[in-house]
C-alpha cells in the first residue's frame, strides 16, 4: 500500500472533522521550504533564482515548528532548495514527526546516504527522492551525470535500514509513456518504493528551461497511455484515484491553492506553492486576506496548463468524499483511458499574465539587507 493506513485514517478523519464543522478552506499539505539554496541547478526548476544573501537564509527550527502548528495540516512536505544542506533539518523532522504528523522530506539524495544516520525510521517519515525517470533522462533534467546513480544507491540504502521512501517524478514532453512505463516498473519493483508521487511539470516562469513544459492536452494523452500501458494495480501511487483520473483527463477540477499552503523564508507565499506573487506575515492572513478567485485555470494566464498535484490533489480529496463510489471504482479499474475526455476550462476569460517576480524578490532583498545592516549596527 502507497499510503499507510495510519495515515490514511489520520487524514481522513482530519478532512471530515473539517467538513463537519462547514469549514470551506483548510490545508491539507504544509508546504514548508526552511531554504532555497540546493546541490543541483535543474534547468526546469525557478526555485534558486535568488541572490546569494537570500540563498544563505534559512528557517530556525523554531519558525519551522511554529508554522506547522500555525497552519494545522496532518501532512508536511519539505521541498526546497535541498532540505538536507539545512544544519539542522532532523531537529525540524524530529519536531515534527513528535506532533504526529506525516512528514515527506523531499530530496535528491545527492546527501541522504551520508546524512541517514541523523534519522530514525517512523511510520510518520517519508523521504521523498525527486527521480524524472531512468538514468538518461534524470540526468539531463537535473544537468548533471551521476546523480540518479547516486540517487538509487541511497534509496537502496534508506530502504535497507527500514525507511519509508517514495519517489517524486515529474514528467516533462521528452519522456514517451513507454519510457514512463519502464521507469515505474524500475521503482516499484528493484527500487521497492513505497509509492510514486507523479506529476507533469509546471512551467515556472525563471526556469531556465522553457522548451519541454507539457500542456494540458499533451498531459492527459501521455498519462491515458502510461495508464493504458500499466493497466490495474501494476504500480503504487501515494496519491489519490481521482487525481490520477483527472490527469488522464476524466474530472474537470479546479485548483484548491489552499490546500498546499507554502511557508519560507519570506513567509507565507501567495498563492501556491508554484506561483510567487506576494506574502502574508501570517497563515490566517494568507487564508483571508488572499483574493483567490483570481487564480487557476481559466482565471489567470499562467495558471493556463498546470495540472499538478499540489494544486489539485486537495480537489480530488474532497471529490472523493463527495463522491466516495467513483473514487472506489476508479481505484478498482483504474483511470479511464479510452473513453471521451472532461470538457476543458475554457480560458476566454483570464487575466493576462502579471510578472511581479524580480521586482518583488528586489523589494525583499533590499528589506532584508536593511534588516540586516540594522542588526549590525546593533
Amino acid at each position: 500500500m502507497a499510503v499507510p493506513l495510519i495515515q490514511q485514517i489520520r487524514v481522513g478523519a482530519y478532512v471530515l472533522g473539517r467538513k463537519l464543522r462547514g469549514i470551506e478552506r483548510y490545508p491539507l499539505v504544509l508546504m514548508l521550504e526552511p531554504l532555497f539554496r540546493c546541490n543541483l541547478a535543474c534547468p526546469g526548476c525557478g526555485k534558486i533564482d535568488y541572490a546569494a544573501p537570500i540563498l544563505n537564509k534559512r528557517l530556525s527550527v523554531q519558525e519551522c515548528l511554529d508554522a506547522v502548528d500555525e497552519c494545522g495540516a496532518p501532512v508536511v512536505s519539505i521541498p526546497g532548495g535541498e532540505p538536507l544542506l539545512h544544519k539542522e533539518i532532523s531537529d525540524i523532522v524530529q519536531g515534527i514527526t513528535e506532533r504526529k504528523k506525516f512528514v515527506y522530506l523531499c530530496t535528491n539524495a545527492l546527501l541522504l546516504e551520508k546524512k541517514l544516520h541523523r534519522f530514525r525510521p517512523s511510520p510518520y517519515l517519508t523521504f521523498s527522492v525527486h527521480l524524472d525517470g531512468m538514468e538518461e533522462h534524470h540526468d539531463r533534467a537535473v544537468a548533471q551525470g551521476g546523480v540518479f546513480e547516486r540517487a538509487v544507491k541511497a534509496i537502496k540504502a534508506a530502504r535497507g535500514k527500514g525507511f519509508r521512501v517514495n519517489v517524486n517524478c515529474t514528467l516533462f514532453d521528452q519522456m514517451t509513456a513507454e519510457e514512463a512505463a519502464r521507469f515505474f516498473d524500475f521503482v516499484t519493483d528493484e527500487l521497492d518504493v513505497e509509492g510514486i508521487t507523479v506529476s507533469p511539470g509546471y512551467s515556472y516562469e525563471r526556469a531556465p528551461d522553457q522548451d519541454h513544459f507539457l500542456n494540458r492536452l499533451k498531459t492527459k494523452e501521455l498519462f491515458r497511455e502510461i495508464f493504458r500501458i500499466g493497466g490495474r494495480g501494476r504500480w503504487r501511487f501515494s496519491q489519490s484515484s481521482l487525481f490520477l483520473d483527472f490527469l488522464a483527463g476524466n474530472q474537470a477540477y479546479r485548483c484548491t491553492p489552499w490546500g498546499n499552503p507554502t511557508r519560507n523564508v519570506f513567509g507565507w507565499q501567495r498563492p501556491c506553492y508554484l506561483l510567487n506573487e506576494g506574502y502574508a506575515p501570517t497563515f490566517k492572513e494568507l487564508m483571508e486576506g488572499t483574493e483567490w478567485d483570481r487564480y487557476g485555470t481559466g482565471n489567470y494566464e499562467k495558471c493556463a496548463d498546470c495540472m499538478v498535484h499540489c494544486g489539485y490533489e486537495a480537489t480530488a480529496v474532497d471529490d472523493t468524499f463527495a463522491n466516495p463510489w467513483k473514487a472506489l471504482k476508479v481505484a478498482v479499474l483504474g483511470p479511464d483511458t479510452d473513453g471521451p475526455m472532461a470538457p476543458e476550462i475554457p480560458l476566454d476569460g483570464q487575466r493576462p499574465a502579471e510578472y511581479v517576480f524580480e521586482n518583488m524578490v528586489r523589494r525583499l532583498s533590499e528589506a532584508e539587507s536593511g534588516a540586516g545592516q540594522e542588526s549590525d549596527a546593533a
